[in-house]
Protein backbone atom coordinates (compact mmCIF):
# COMPACT_ATOMS: atom_id res chain seq x y z
CA UNK A 1 0.00 0.00 0.00
CA UNK A 2 3.12 2.58 0.59
CA UNK A 3 6.12 2.49 -1.08
CA UNK A 4 8.32 5.16 0.13
CA UNK A 5 11.69 4.42 1.86
CA UNK A 6 10.69 6.07 4.99
CA UNK A 7 7.35 4.52 5.17
CA UNK A 8 7.93 1.17 4.11
CA UNK A 9 5.75 -1.43 5.81
CA UNK A 10 7.34 -4.90 7.22
CA UNK A 11 6.60 -7.26 9.49
CA UNK A 12 9.47 -6.62 11.82
CA UNK A 13 12.38 -5.00 11.96
CA UNK A 14 15.21 -6.34 9.38
CA UNK A 15 12.80 -8.13 7.81
CA UNK A 16 12.13 -8.17 3.46
CA UNK A 17 9.94 -9.33 0.92
CA UNK A 18 10.63 -10.16 -2.68
CA UNK A 19 7.94 -8.19 -4.77
CA UNK A 20 6.49 -11.62 -6.91
CA UNK A 21 7.45 -15.19 -5.58
CA UNK A 22 6.45 -18.42 -6.77
CA UNK A 23 6.40 -19.91 -9.68
CA UNK A 24 3.25 -21.76 -10.75
CA UNK A 25 3.65 -25.61 -12.42
CA UNK A 26 0.87 -27.52 -14.56
CA UNK A 27 0.18 -31.50 -13.84
CA UNK A 28 1.03 -33.13 -16.78
CA UNK A 29 -1.38 -36.12 -18.34
CA UNK A 30 1.42 -38.36 -19.13
CA UNK A 31 1.25 -41.41 -18.18
CA UNK A 32 3.38 -44.90 -18.88
CA UNK A 33 0.85 -48.05 -19.61
CA UNK A 34 2.63 -52.02 -19.59
CA UNK A 35 0.92 -54.77 -20.98
CA UNK A 36 2.93 -57.89 -21.50
CA UNK A 37 5.58 -56.99 -23.44
CA UNK A 38 4.17 -53.84 -25.15
CA UNK A 39 4.65 -50.19 -23.52
CA UNK A 40 3.45 -47.05 -24.65
CA UNK A 41 4.42 -43.19 -23.46
CA UNK A 42 2.50 -40.09 -24.08
CA UNK A 43 5.37 -37.46 -25.40
CA UNK A 44 7.27 -35.09 -22.85
CA UNK A 45 6.24 -32.18 -22.30
CA UNK A 46 7.95 -29.23 -24.47
CA UNK A 47 8.34 -25.65 -24.67
CA UNK A 48 6.32 -24.59 -28.16
CA UNK A 49 8.21 -21.37 -27.91
CA UNK A 50 10.90 -20.33 -30.55
CA UNK A 51 13.34 -18.55 -29.85
CA UNK A 52 12.62 -18.21 -26.19
CA UNK A 53 15.82 -16.80 -25.01
CA UNK A 54 16.08 -14.47 -28.26
CA UNK A 55 19.43 -15.85 -28.99
CA UNK A 56 18.40 -15.05 -32.99
CA UNK A 57 17.00 -11.79 -31.90
CA UNK A 58 13.64 -11.06 -32.92
CA UNK A 59 13.10 -13.51 -34.68
CA UNK A 60 9.37 -15.67 -34.27
CA UNK A 61 8.56 -12.14 -32.03
CA UNK A 62 6.25 -9.03 -33.48
CA UNK A 63 7.27 -5.82 -31.33
CA UNK A 64 4.76 -3.24 -31.85
CA UNK A 65 5.68 0.31 -32.79
CA UNK A 66 9.35 -0.88 -33.29
CA UNK A 67 9.92 -1.31 -29.34
CA UNK A 68 11.45 -4.43 -28.97
CA UNK A 69 15.31 -5.21 -29.40
CA UNK A 70 17.56 -7.64 -28.19
CA UNK A 71 20.66 -6.64 -26.04
CA UNK A 72 23.62 -9.05 -24.64
CA UNK A 73 23.15 -7.19 -21.10
CA UNK A 74 21.72 -7.68 -18.92
CA UNK A 75 20.63 -11.51 -19.93
CA UNK A 76 19.05 -14.03 -17.63
CA UNK A 77 20.64 -17.19 -19.64
CA UNK A 78 22.34 -17.88 -23.32
CA UNK A 79 23.53 -14.29 -25.26
CA UNK A 80 20.73 -12.15 -25.47
CA UNK A 81 17.54 -10.97 -24.18
CA UNK A 82 14.54 -8.83 -25.17
CA UNK A 83 14.63 -5.19 -24.50
CA UNK A 84 11.27 -3.48 -24.85
CA UNK A 85 10.54 0.28 -24.46
CA UNK A 86 7.23 1.91 -23.87
CA UNK A 87 6.84 5.05 -25.24
CA UNK A 88 3.19 7.43 -25.81
CA UNK A 89 0.68 5.03 -26.21
CA UNK A 90 2.50 2.35 -27.21
CA UNK A 91 3.21 0.14 -24.04
CA UNK A 92 5.93 -2.04 -25.85
CA UNK A 93 4.15 -5.05 -26.72
CA UNK A 94 6.27 -8.27 -27.89
CA UNK A 95 3.97 -11.30 -29.25
CA UNK A 96 4.55 -14.73 -30.65
CA UNK A 97 2.09 -17.15 -32.14
CA UNK A 98 2.76 -20.56 -30.67
CA UNK A 99 1.07 -23.72 -32.01
CA UNK A 100 -0.61 -26.10 -29.21
CA UNK A 101 -3.18 -28.90 -28.60
CA UNK A 102 -6.33 -28.78 -28.11
CA UNK A 103 -7.50 -29.69 -24.29
CA UNK A 104 -4.59 -29.36 -22.90
CA UNK A 105 -3.22 -27.17 -20.09
CA UNK A 106 0.48 -25.11 -20.88
CA UNK A 107 2.24 -23.73 -18.14
CA UNK A 108 3.28 -20.21 -19.47
CA UNK A 109 6.26 -18.38 -17.76
CA UNK A 110 9.07 -15.28 -18.50
CA UNK A 111 12.23 -14.11 -16.94
CA UNK A 112 11.67 -10.36 -16.45
CA UNK A 113 13.68 -7.13 -15.66
CA UNK A 114 13.22 -3.35 -15.59
CA UNK A 115 10.27 -1.42 -15.66
CA UNK A 116 6.33 -2.68 -15.38
CA UNK A 117 6.48 -6.33 -17.16
CA UNK A 118 3.40 -8.15 -18.39
CA UNK A 119 3.07 -11.79 -19.46
CA UNK A 120 -0.07 -12.92 -20.86
CA UNK A 121 -1.67 -15.21 -23.55
CA UNK A 122 -4.59 -14.72 -25.63
CA UNK A 123 -6.96 -17.07 -28.02
CA UNK A 124 -6.26 -19.85 -25.37
CA UNK A 125 -10.32 -20.77 -26.66
CA UNK A 126 -10.78 -20.51 -22.70
CA UNK A 127 -9.79 -17.92 -20.13
CA UNK A 128 -7.16 -15.84 -21.19
CA UNK A 129 -4.61 -15.07 -18.42
CA UNK A 130 -2.14 -12.83 -17.42
CA UNK A 131 0.30 -11.99 -14.91
CA UNK A 132 2.75 -8.82 -13.94
CA UNK A 133 5.23 -7.17 -11.87
CA UNK A 134 5.75 -3.76 -11.33
CA UNK A 135 9.49 -4.18 -11.66
CA UNK A 136 12.82 -5.48 -10.35
CA UNK A 137 16.44 -5.06 -10.51
CA UNK A 138 16.81 -8.27 -10.60
CA UNK A 139 15.51 -11.13 -12.68
CA UNK A 140 12.22 -12.03 -11.58
CA UNK A 141 10.25 -15.14 -12.48
CA UNK A 142 6.92 -14.55 -13.81
CA UNK A 143 4.27 -17.75 -13.81
CA UNK A 144 0.83 -18.92 -14.76
CA UNK A 145 -1.50 -21.35 -16.81
CA UNK A 146 -4.09 -21.88 -19.29
CA UNK A 147 -6.10 -24.20 -21.08
CA UNK A 148 -6.59 -24.62 -24.72
CA UNK A 149 -10.38 -24.65 -25.72
CA UNK A 150 -11.40 -27.90 -27.86
CA UNK A 151 -10.58 -26.36 -31.45
CA UNK A 152 -7.57 -24.04 -30.24
CA UNK A 153 -4.20 -25.30 -32.39
CA UNK A 154 -2.65 -22.00 -31.52
CA UNK A 155 -2.37 -18.88 -29.14
CA UNK A 156 -0.58 -15.75 -29.10
CA UNK A 157 1.90 -15.43 -26.10
CA UNK A 158 2.77 -11.77 -25.57
CA UNK A 159 4.94 -9.53 -23.37
CA UNK A 160 4.34 -5.73 -22.82
CA UNK A 161 5.36 -2.58 -20.97
CA UNK A 162 3.34 0.15 -18.82
CA UNK A 163 2.66 3.33 -20.27
CA UNK A 164 5.10 6.31 -19.53
CA UNK A 165 7.01 3.68 -17.49
CA UNK A 166 10.97 2.27 -18.50
CA UNK A 167 11.91 0.12 -20.32
CA UNK A 168 11.38 -4.05 -19.41
CA UNK A 169 13.67 -6.71 -20.35
CA UNK A 170 12.59 -10.84 -20.55
CA UNK A 171 14.24 -13.52 -21.39
CA UNK A 172 13.50 -17.48 -21.14
CA UNK A 173 10.05 -17.43 -22.21
CA UNK A 174 8.09 -20.95 -21.91
CA UNK A 175 5.03 -22.26 -23.27
CA UNK A 176 5.72 -25.86 -21.77
CA UNK A 177 3.06 -28.62 -22.12
CA UNK A 178 2.32 -31.20 -25.06
CA UNK A 179 3.53 -30.52 -28.08
CA UNK A 180 1.31 -28.20 -30.43
CA UNK A 181 3.56 -29.20 -33.70
CA UNK A 182 5.00 -25.93 -34.14
CA UNK A 183 8.65 -26.79 -33.05
CA UNK A 184 10.21 -25.18 -29.86
CA UNK A 185 12.83 -25.10 -27.28
CA UNK A 186 14.22 -27.30 -24.66
CA UNK A 187 14.00 -31.31 -24.18
CA UNK A 188 11.18 -33.46 -22.19
CA UNK A 189 11.43 -34.22 -18.84
CA UNK A 190 12.88 -37.35 -16.46
CA UNK A 191 11.05 -39.02 -14.07
CA UNK A 192 11.48 -36.75 -11.21
CA UNK A 193 12.65 -37.37 -7.81
CA UNK A 194 10.63 -37.60 -4.13
CA UNK A 195 9.76 -34.45 -2.84
CA UNK A 196 11.68 -33.46 0.50
CA UNK A 197 10.46 -31.44 3.62
CA UNK A 198 6.75 -32.05 3.76
CA UNK A 199 5.52 -30.59 6.92
CA UNK A 200 1.71 -29.85 7.92
CA UNK A 201 0.93 -26.45 8.47
CA UNK A 202 -2.81 -24.35 9.44
CA UNK A 203 -5.63 -27.11 10.53
CA UNK A 204 -8.62 -26.86 11.32
CA UNK A 205 -11.40 -29.37 12.76
CA UNK A 206 -11.62 -30.93 9.21
CA UNK A 207 -8.35 -29.88 7.05
CA UNK A 208 -4.93 -30.19 7.60
CA UNK A 209 -2.70 -27.55 5.35
CA UNK A 210 0.30 -28.94 3.97
CA UNK A 211 3.86 -27.88 2.24
CA UNK A 212 6.75 -29.25 0.70
CA UNK A 213 10.11 -28.64 -1.57
CA UNK A 214 10.03 -27.60 -5.16
CA UNK A 215 11.26 -31.20 -7.01
CA UNK A 216 13.87 -30.08 -10.44
CA UNK A 217 11.38 -31.30 -13.67
CA UNK A 218 8.50 -31.89 -11.99
CA UNK A 219 5.33 -30.65 -13.18
CA UNK A 220 2.69 -31.61 -10.64
CA UNK A 221 2.70 -33.77 -7.37
CA UNK A 222 0.31 -36.18 -5.72
CA UNK A 223 -0.68 -36.12 -2.12
CA UNK A 224 -1.51 -39.39 -0.29
CA UNK A 225 -3.64 -39.53 2.72
CA UNK A 226 -2.96 -42.87 5.01
CA UNK A 227 -1.63 -44.26 1.82
CA UNK A 228 -4.64 -43.31 -0.30
CA UNK A 229 -4.45 -40.69 -2.99
CA UNK A 230 -6.62 -37.43 -1.66
CA UNK A 231 -5.09 -35.00 -4.26
CA UNK A 232 -3.14 -33.30 -6.50
CA UNK A 233 -1.66 -29.90 -6.69
CA UNK A 234 0.09 -27.58 -9.23
CA UNK A 235 2.61 -26.34 -6.81
CA UNK A 236 4.25 -27.18 -3.53
CA UNK A 237 1.67 -27.16 -1.22
CA UNK A 238 -2.16 -29.03 -0.65
CA UNK A 239 -4.62 -28.28 2.07
CA UNK A 240 -6.30 -31.37 2.56
CA UNK A 241 -10.01 -31.38 3.47
CA UNK A 242 -13.22 -33.62 4.65
CA UNK A 243 -11.51 -34.87 7.63
CA UNK A 244 -12.76 -36.13 11.00
CA UNK A 245 -12.02 -33.51 13.91
CA UNK A 246 -9.01 -34.32 16.58
CA UNK A 247 -8.02 -37.49 14.50
CA UNK A 248 -4.45 -38.22 13.35
CA UNK A 249 -3.43 -38.53 9.87
CA UNK A 250 -0.40 -40.01 8.03
CA UNK A 251 0.66 -37.78 4.95
CA UNK A 252 3.29 -38.52 1.82
CA UNK A 253 3.82 -36.81 -1.33
CA UNK A 254 5.03 -37.84 -4.88
CA UNK A 255 6.40 -35.27 -7.47
CA UNK A 256 5.26 -35.96 -11.17
CA UNK A 257 5.53 -35.08 -14.81
CA UNK A 258 4.71 -36.28 -18.31
CA UNK A 259 7.99 -39.35 -17.49
CA UNK A 260 6.20 -40.76 -14.51
CA UNK A 261 5.65 -40.65 -10.51
CA UNK A 262 8.20 -40.37 -8.48
CA UNK A 263 8.55 -42.54 -5.43
CA UNK A 264 6.77 -41.16 -2.56
CA UNK A 265 7.95 -38.66 0.28
CA UNK A 266 9.06 -40.00 3.67
CA UNK A 267 5.28 -39.97 5.56
CA UNK A 268 4.40 -37.30 8.86
CA UNK A 269 1.63 -37.37 10.86
CA UNK A 270 -0.90 -34.23 11.62
CA UNK A 271 -3.66 -33.82 13.42
CA UNK A 272 -7.07 -31.97 12.81
CA UNK A 273 -7.66 -29.43 15.30
CA UNK A 274 -10.86 -29.84 18.03
CA UNK A 275 -14.38 -29.00 17.72
CA UNK A 276 -14.55 -25.19 19.06
CA UNK A 277 -16.89 -22.42 17.81
CA UNK A 278 -16.07 -19.54 15.57
CA UNK A 279 -15.91 -15.07 16.30
CA UNK A 280 -19.58 -14.99 15.05
CA UNK A 281 -20.86 -11.98 13.28
CA UNK A 282 -19.58 -8.61 14.65
CA UNK A 283 -20.82 -4.95 14.98
CA UNK A 284 -22.91 -4.05 12.13
CA UNK A 285 -20.49 -2.00 9.63
CA UNK A 286 -22.16 1.80 9.71
CA UNK A 287 -23.68 3.05 6.28
CA UNK A 288 -20.91 5.38 6.18
CA UNK A 289 -17.50 3.91 7.11
CA UNK A 290 -14.16 5.23 8.21
CA UNK A 291 -11.41 2.23 7.38
CA UNK A 292 -8.01 2.87 9.12
CA UNK A 293 -5.22 0.72 8.27
CA UNK A 294 -2.97 -0.23 12.27
CA UNK A 295 0.61 -0.83 11.73
CA UNK A 296 1.56 -4.43 13.62
CA UNK A 297 5.32 -3.01 13.01
CA UNK A 298 7.43 0.32 13.57
CA UNK A 299 8.45 2.03 10.92
CA UNK A 300 9.14 5.51 12.05
CA UNK A 301 5.08 6.23 12.62
CA UNK A 302 3.78 6.46 16.06
CA UNK A 303 3.76 3.42 17.78
CA UNK A 304 0.01 2.26 19.21
CA UNK A 305 -1.84 -0.45 20.62
CA UNK A 306 -5.63 -1.07 19.23
CA UNK A 307 -7.17 1.19 22.28
CA UNK A 308 -5.63 3.63 20.82
CA UNK A 309 -7.29 4.17 18.20
CA UNK A 310 -9.37 6.72 17.96
CA UNK A 311 -13.38 6.04 18.01
CA UNK A 312 -13.27 8.29 14.37
CA UNK A 313 -12.42 4.53 12.91
CA UNK A 314 -15.21 2.42 12.30
CA UNK A 315 -13.38 -0.65 10.46
CA UNK A 316 -9.61 -1.24 11.52
CA UNK A 317 -7.30 -3.24 9.30
CA UNK A 318 -4.64 -4.96 11.40
CA UNK A 319 -1.49 -5.08 8.46
CA UNK A 320 -0.38 -7.42 8.17
CA UNK A 321 -0.82 -11.65 8.18
CA UNK A 322 2.49 -13.49 6.87
CA UNK A 323 2.46 -15.69 4.51
CA UNK A 324 3.61 -19.18 5.29
CA UNK A 325 5.12 -22.13 3.49
CA UNK A 326 2.35 -23.39 1.77
CA UNK A 327 1.12 -21.55 -0.72
CA UNK A 328 -2.31 -19.33 0.02
CA UNK A 329 -1.41 -20.12 3.28
CA UNK A 330 -1.55 -17.13 6.22
CA UNK A 331 -0.65 -16.30 9.71
CA UNK A 332 -0.16 -13.43 12.21
CA UNK A 333 2.42 -13.18 14.60
CA UNK A 334 2.41 -9.66 17.06
CA UNK A 335 5.87 -7.56 16.97
CA UNK A 336 5.59 -7.01 20.33
CA UNK A 337 9.50 -6.27 20.05
CA UNK A 338 8.76 -3.20 17.84
CA UNK A 339 5.00 -2.56 19.24
CA UNK A 340 7.15 -1.54 22.53
CA UNK A 341 6.07 -4.73 24.44
CA UNK A 342 2.66 -5.25 23.39
CA UNK A 343 1.95 -8.27 24.61
CA UNK A 344 -0.69 -10.65 22.61
CA UNK A 345 -2.66 -11.62 25.59
CA UNK A 346 -3.21 -7.73 25.26
CA UNK A 347 -3.88 -7.16 21.61
CA UNK A 348 -6.41 -9.97 21.66
CA UNK A 349 -8.01 -8.18 24.76
CA UNK A 350 -8.07 -5.02 22.99
CA UNK A 351 -10.07 -6.60 20.00
CA UNK A 352 -12.57 -7.18 21.95
CA UNK A 353 -12.80 -3.86 23.85
CA UNK A 354 -13.39 -2.26 19.86
CA UNK A 355 -15.88 -4.83 19.04
CA UNK A 356 -17.61 -4.24 22.20
CA UNK A 357 -17.15 -0.77 20.99
CA UNK A 358 -19.24 -1.35 17.95
CA UNK A 359 -16.05 -1.67 15.70
CA UNK A 360 -15.11 -4.39 13.37
CA UNK A 361 -11.43 -5.19 13.45
CA UNK A 362 -9.98 -7.56 10.27
CA UNK A 363 -6.62 -9.15 9.55
CA UNK A 364 -5.25 -7.62 6.37
CA UNK A 365 -3.36 -9.53 3.59
CA UNK A 366 -0.76 -8.09 1.52
CA UNK A 367 0.86 -4.62 1.98
CA UNK A 368 3.49 -3.31 -0.16
CA UNK A 369 5.90 -6.47 0.39
CA UNK A 370 3.15 -9.48 0.51
CA UNK A 371 3.91 -12.48 -1.29
CA UNK A 372 0.67 -14.53 -0.33
CA UNK A 373 -0.29 -15.80 -3.93
CA UNK A 374 -3.76 -17.53 -4.52
CA UNK A 375 -3.31 -18.91 -8.12
CA UNK A 376 -5.15 -22.65 -8.05
CA UNK A 377 -7.88 -24.40 -6.32
CA UNK A 378 -5.62 -25.88 -3.11
CA UNK A 379 -4.19 -22.05 -2.60
CA UNK A 380 -7.63 -20.75 -2.87
CA UNK A 381 -8.54 -23.59 -0.09
CA UNK A 382 -5.52 -22.51 1.93
CA UNK A 383 -6.14 -19.17 1.95
CA UNK A 384 -10.21 -19.57 3.14
CA UNK A 385 -9.00 -21.90 5.90
CA UNK A 386 -6.28 -20.03 7.45
CA UNK A 387 -7.89 -16.74 7.04
CA UNK A 388 -10.86 -18.82 9.08
CA UNK A 389 -8.26 -20.20 11.82
CA UNK A 390 -7.25 -16.37 12.70
CA UNK A 391 -10.48 -15.49 12.89
CA UNK A 392 -11.30 -18.32 15.12
CA UNK A 393 -8.20 -18.01 17.19
CA UNK A 394 -8.23 -13.67 17.28
CA UNK A 395 -11.72 -13.11 16.95
CA UNK A 396 -11.44 -11.03 14.00
CA UNK A 397 -14.40 -9.82 12.03
CA UNK A 398 -13.38 -10.60 8.57
CA UNK A 399 -10.24 -9.66 5.87
CA UNK A 400 -9.03 -7.29 4.17
CA UNK A 401 -7.27 -7.90 0.39
CA UNK A 402 -4.77 -5.48 0.02
CA UNK A 403 -2.36 -7.53 -2.71
CA UNK A 404 -0.30 -5.50 -4.52
CA UNK A 405 1.55 -7.75 -6.35
CA UNK A 406 -0.70 -9.52 -8.17
CA UNK A 407 -4.05 -11.36 -7.95
CA UNK A 408 -5.70 -14.15 -9.41
CA UNK A 409 -9.58 -13.09 -9.91
CA UNK A 410 -10.47 -16.80 -10.46
CA UNK A 411 -8.91 -18.52 -7.26
CA UNK A 412 -9.40 -15.57 -4.92
CA UNK A 413 -13.11 -15.76 -6.11
CA UNK A 414 -13.00 -19.16 -4.59
CA UNK A 415 -10.82 -18.20 -1.63
CA UNK A 416 -13.31 -15.52 -0.45
CA UNK A 417 -16.61 -17.60 -1.28
CA UNK A 418 -15.05 -20.48 0.86
CA UNK A 419 -14.23 -18.44 3.34
CA UNK A 420 -17.71 -16.87 3.68
CA UNK A 421 -19.30 -20.16 3.80
CA UNK A 422 -17.56 -20.96 6.67
CA UNK A 423 -17.55 -17.36 8.58
CA UNK A 424 -21.30 -16.44 7.50
CA UNK A 425 -23.30 -13.45 6.78
CA UNK A 426 -21.42 -10.99 9.72
CA UNK A 427 -18.24 -11.68 7.15
CA UNK A 428 -16.50 -8.20 6.81
CA UNK A 429 -14.70 -8.16 3.48
CA UNK A 430 -12.55 -4.82 2.49
CA UNK A 431 -10.36 -4.27 -0.39
CA UNK A 432 -7.38 -1.80 -1.24
CA UNK A 433 -6.54 -1.67 -4.63
CA UNK A 434 -4.19 0.34 -6.68
CA UNK A 435 -5.74 2.94 -8.98
CA UNK A 436 -4.71 0.99 -11.71
CA UNK A 437 -6.15 -1.98 -10.68
CA UNK A 438 -9.50 -0.46 -11.02
CA UNK A 439 -9.02 1.15 -14.53
CA UNK A 440 -11.04 -1.34 -16.12
CA UNK A 441 -13.99 -4.10 -15.12
CA UNK A 442 -11.17 -6.43 -16.88
CA UNK A 443 -8.74 -5.98 -14.12
CA UNK A 444 -8.54 -9.01 -12.00
CA UNK A 445 -9.28 -6.92 -8.71
CA UNK A 446 -11.98 -5.39 -10.40
CA UNK A 447 -13.18 -8.58 -11.65
CA UNK A 448 -13.05 -9.91 -7.97
CA UNK A 449 -15.07 -7.24 -6.64
CA UNK A 450 -18.04 -7.68 -8.96
CA UNK A 451 -17.58 -11.31 -8.56
CA UNK A 452 -18.36 -11.32 -4.75
CA UNK A 453 -20.66 -8.06 -4.54
CA UNK A 454 -23.27 -10.04 -2.67
CA UNK A 455 -20.92 -10.74 -0.39
CA UNK A 456 -18.58 -7.25 -0.56
CA UNK A 457 -18.18 -4.98 2.38
CA UNK A 458 -16.06 -1.80 0.60
CA UNK A 459 -13.02 -1.25 -1.62
CA UNK A 460 -11.11 1.07 -0.34
CA UNK A 461 -8.98 2.27 -3.92
CA UNK A 462 -5.47 3.84 -3.09
CA UNK A 463 -6.18 7.53 -4.68
CA UNK A 464 -2.06 7.40 -4.24
CA UNK A 465 1.65 6.48 -5.55
CA UNK A 466 -0.08 6.11 -8.75
CA UNK A 467 0.33 9.79 -10.61
CA UNK A 468 -1.96 10.65 -13.40
CA UNK A 469 -5.07 8.29 -14.39
CA UNK A 470 -8.26 8.31 -16.67
CA UNK A 471 -11.56 8.78 -15.02
CA UNK A 472 -14.79 8.02 -15.95
CA UNK A 473 -15.05 10.73 -18.88
CA UNK A 474 -11.95 9.61 -20.40
CA UNK A 475 -10.12 12.33 -19.64
CA UNK A 476 -6.51 12.45 -17.57
CA UNK A 477 -6.55 13.28 -14.19
CA UNK A 478 -3.31 14.25 -11.76
CA UNK A 479 -3.28 12.97 -8.27
CA UNK A 480 -3.72 14.84 -5.28
CA UNK A 481 -6.92 16.90 -6.82
CA UNK A 482 -10.80 16.73 -5.66
CA UNK A 483 -11.25 16.19 -9.28
CA UNK A 484 -8.55 12.63 -9.33
CA UNK A 485 -10.87 11.16 -6.11
CA UNK A 486 -14.33 12.22 -7.86
CA UNK A 487 -13.47 11.44 -11.44
CA UNK A 488 -11.60 7.98 -10.46
CA UNK A 489 -14.36 6.86 -7.83
CA UNK A 490 -17.16 7.36 -10.44
CA UNK A 491 -15.31 4.42 -12.63
CA UNK A 492 -16.21 1.97 -10.09
CA UNK A 493 -19.64 3.46 -9.15
CA UNK A 494 -20.51 3.28 -13.15
CA UNK A 495 -19.48 -0.18 -13.53
CA UNK A 496 -21.18 -2.31 -11.65
CA UNK A 497 -20.23 -1.69 -7.61
CA UNK A 498 -23.37 -0.50 -5.24
CA UNK A 499 -22.36 3.23 -4.10
CA UNK A 500 -22.24 1.33 -0.31
CA UNK A 501 -19.01 -1.06 -1.63
CA UNK A 502 -17.23 2.54 -2.88
CA UNK A 503 -14.73 4.00 -0.72
CA UNK A 504 -11.62 6.79 -0.99
CA UNK A 505 -8.32 5.39 -0.22
CA UNK A 506 -5.83 8.04 1.00
CA UNK A 507 -2.41 8.69 3.17
CA UNK A 508 -3.50 9.91 6.86
CA UNK A 509 0.03 12.60 6.59
CA UNK A 510 2.69 13.70 3.67
CA UNK A 511 4.74 10.78 5.26
CA UNK A 512 2.05 8.29 5.01
CA UNK A 513 2.76 7.49 1.26
CA UNK A 514 5.19 8.66 -1.63
CA UNK A 515 2.99 11.06 -3.61
CA UNK A 516 -0.57 11.81 -3.86
CA UNK A 517 -1.38 13.05 -0.38
CA UNK A 518 -4.50 15.29 0.01
CA UNK A 519 -5.84 17.69 2.79
CA UNK A 520 -8.67 16.42 4.70
CA UNK A 521 -10.62 19.24 3.24
CA UNK A 522 -9.73 17.69 -0.07
CA UNK A 523 -11.03 14.27 1.29
CA UNK A 524 -14.21 16.11 2.38
CA UNK A 525 -15.07 17.86 -0.43
CA UNK A 526 -14.74 15.04 -2.82
CA UNK A 527 -16.96 13.23 -0.52
CA UNK A 528 -19.47 16.00 -0.96
CA UNK A 529 -19.16 15.87 -4.63
CA UNK A 530 -19.92 12.59 -4.81
CA UNK A 531 -23.07 12.16 -2.24
CA UNK A 532 -24.55 15.15 -2.78
CA UNK A 533 -23.08 17.21 -5.93
CA UNK A 534 -21.41 20.03 -4.10
CA UNK A 535 -17.81 21.20 -3.39
CA UNK A 536 -16.62 19.57 -6.76
CA UNK A 537 -14.02 20.59 -8.62
CA UNK A 538 -14.12 20.51 -12.84
CA UNK A 539 -15.19 17.50 -12.94
CA UNK A 540 -19.12 17.39 -11.62
CA UNK A 541 -20.54 13.55 -11.86
CA UNK A 542 -23.48 13.06 -13.61
CA UNK A 543 -25.45 12.12 -10.60
CA UNK A 544 -25.45 11.74 -6.88
CA UNK A 545 -24.51 8.52 -4.92
CA UNK A 546 -25.60 9.13 -1.21
CA UNK A 547 -25.13 6.00 0.07
CA UNK A 548 -21.09 5.85 -0.43
CA UNK A 549 -19.52 4.08 2.28
CA UNK A 550 -17.44 6.62 2.79
CA UNK A 551 -12.95 7.31 3.46
CA UNK A 552 -10.21 4.62 4.33
CA UNK A 553 -6.20 6.01 5.41
CA UNK A 554 -3.11 4.73 5.56
CA UNK A 555 -2.58 4.44 8.88
CA UNK A 556 -4.03 5.16 12.33
CA UNK A 557 -0.25 5.12 13.09
CA UNK A 558 0.69 8.03 10.91
CA UNK A 559 -2.79 9.76 11.86
CA UNK A 560 -1.93 9.44 15.39
CA UNK A 561 2.23 10.99 14.12
CA UNK A 562 -0.05 13.98 12.58
CA UNK A 563 -1.92 14.69 15.93
CA UNK A 564 -4.75 12.88 14.28
CA UNK A 565 -5.29 15.86 12.24
CA UNK A 566 -6.81 13.30 9.46
CA UNK A 567 -9.36 11.43 10.95
CA UNK A 568 -10.94 14.18 13.70
CA UNK A 569 -11.55 16.03 10.10
CA UNK A 570 -12.54 13.40 7.99
CA UNK A 571 -14.36 10.77 10.80
CA UNK A 572 -17.37 13.20 11.49
CA UNK A 573 -17.71 14.56 8.12
CA UNK A 574 -17.97 10.66 7.00
CA UNK A 575 -20.91 10.31 9.99
CA UNK A 576 -22.33 13.73 8.61
CA UNK A 577 -22.87 12.13 4.81
CA UNK A 578 -26.74 11.88 3.88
Amino acid sequence: MQRSAGSRRRRRRNSSRPFLGGAMAVIAAGALTVTGLVSTAQAADVNNAKNAGFESGLANWACSGGSGTTVSTPVRSGTSALKATPAGQDNARCSQTVAVKPNSTYALSSWVQGGYAYLGVTGSGTTDVSTWTPGSTTWTKLSTSFRTGPSTTSVTVYTHGWYGQSAYYADDIEVTGPDGGGGGDGPGPVIPGAPAGLTAGATTTSSVALSWNAVSGATGYKVYRDGVQATTSTGTSATITGLAADTAYQFSVSATNAAGESVKSAAITARTAKPGTGPGPGPAVPKHAVTGYWQNFNNGAAVQKLTDVPADYDIIAVSFADATPTQGAVTFNLDTAGLNGYTDAQFRADIKTKQAQGKNVIISIGGELGTVRVENDASATAFANSVYALMQDYGFNGVDIDLENGLNATYMTKALRQLSAKAGPGLVITMAPQTIDMQSTSGEYFKTALNIKDILTVVNMQYYNSGSMLGCDGKVYHQGSVDFLTALACIQLENGLDPSQVGIGVPASTRGAGSGYVAPSVVNAALDCLTKGTNCGSFKPSKTYPSLRGAMTWSTNWDATAGFAWSKAVGPHVRSLP
